[in-house]
């Protein structure tokens, strides 16, 4: 999948000036320099453990980057028939027969009246901890990034939470710049704690901290402050 967008990309608009970061990439050559407004940031595969698995969480991620921010950007989810696509103005769904569909994401709600979507295969106590804490309506258990923000813009969940432990592994841009990019153009947010954008082309490409992506983005700077005095009472994360 990688060779095949990668090659299809550069045939063509060959004379684009733009560069490509893809997590196989990175992980074969370790590093990657652009002076490029322009990138392109794919995830051919997000979700291996899902892939594996055969849950059918699995997703394909695909985002063009300007300056450091998700200007256009696909999440393919195979398994359920689904091409999330945005143009940065709006966010629809194609399926395979050429039907398409447009996000219903659910606004209004308080955050304990949310349904929450998390990682399945990330066992993560200081998270576990958090939502305990938060006492979500409902908590729905789902593998890929991809998938979960696909399932805040289908209106299946309200609220999705990364918090990556100091010292540990993170996300990288590959497995955000996608997905953010359909959650902000169907009417989403996705932010750091302090309602801060998220930034890419960091060293190491790290997303890290507390991560927080909801279904309106009205409510989601009030939604971070609430999550974050839930934190510090309980001091359930070093902020």
């Amino acid at each position: 999948v990688n060779e095949f967008i990668i090659k299809r990309i550069t045939e063509k608009y060959k004379d684009t000036n733009w560069d490509i970061l893809s997590e196989e990439n990175v992980k074969t050559s370790k590093t990657f320099v652009t002076k490029n407004d322009w990138v392109w940031v794919l995830d051919p595969l997000d979700g291996t453990k899902d892939f594996i698995q055969g849950t059918g969480n699995y997703a394909m991620h695909l985002a063009l980057n300007f300056k450091q921010k998700p200007y256009i950007g696909f999440v393919l989810i195979p398994d359920k028939n689904q091409l999330w696509i945005t143009d940065g103005k709006k966010t629809w769904c194609e399926k395979r027969d050429g039907t398409k569909y447009k996000p219903n994401l659910l606004n209004n709600k308080n955050l304990q009246e949310m349904t929450l979507v998390t990682s399945k295969n990330h066992g993560n106590e200081t998270l576990k901890k958090l939502i305990k804490k938060i006492n979500f309506r409902k908590v729905e258990i789902m593998g890929s990034i991809g998938c979960k923000i696909a399932s805040i813009v289908r209106g299946d969940s309200d609220i999705y939470i990364c918090l990556s432990l100091p010292g540990k592994s993170s996300p990288k841009d590959w497995d955000f710049a996608a997905p953010e990019s359909i959650l902000k153009a169907a009417g989403g947010a996705i932010t750091n704690l302090d309602n801060q954008a998220l930034t890419y082309g960091q060293n190491s490409f790290e997303q890290g901290g507390i991560i927080v992506a909801t279904n309106d983005k009205k409510t989601h700077g009030s939604i971070c402050i609430e999550i974050k005095k839930i934190i510090e009472e309980y001091g359930i994360y070093p902020l």
